[in-house]
C-alpha cells in the first residue's frame, strides 16, 4: 500500500508522525518515542520505495537526517520540531489538493 501512495503523500504522512512527535516530546515520553519510531519507519519504507532515486532520494534522506537532529534536541544542525513542520506541511497540501 505505501507504495501505491505518491512521494506527496508519503511525506505528508511522515509529516504527520514529525508533528505528533513534537507535540508529546515534552509531554508523554512514550507517546513521543512511539511516533519517532513510526516516522523513522515510514522514512524506510519511503527510501526503500524503488521510484525515487538520485535528488529526490538523498532530500528524502536529508529529511531522515534532520528529524534524528529535532529528536536528539538539535545538537548537530539546531533542528527543532517547529521549523520541519512547514517542510512536510507543504507536502500534505500538495497531496489534499491534488484530484483523485
Amino acid at each position: 500500500r505505501w507504495r501505491a501512495l505518491s512521494i506527496e503523500e508519503q511525506l505528508g504522512n511522515i509529516g504527520s508522525e514529525v508533528s505528533r512527535a513534537g507535540h508529546w516530546q515534552r509531554k508523554d515520553q512514550k507517546t513521543f518515542w512511539g511516533a519517532v519510531e513510526r516516522a523513522l519507519e515510514l522514512f524506510d519504507l519511503t527510501l526503500a520505495d524503488p521510484r525515487w532515486h538520485g535528488a529526490k532520494k538523498r532530500e528524502i534522506a536529508r529529511a531522515r537526517e534532520v528529524f534524528c537532529d529535532a529528536v536528539y534536541g538539535g545538537r548537530e544542525y539546531g533542528t527543532t520540531f517547529e521549523n520541519l513542520l512547514p517542510y512536510f506541511d507543504q507536502f500534505a497540501l500538495v497531496a489534499r489538493l491534488r484530484p483523485l
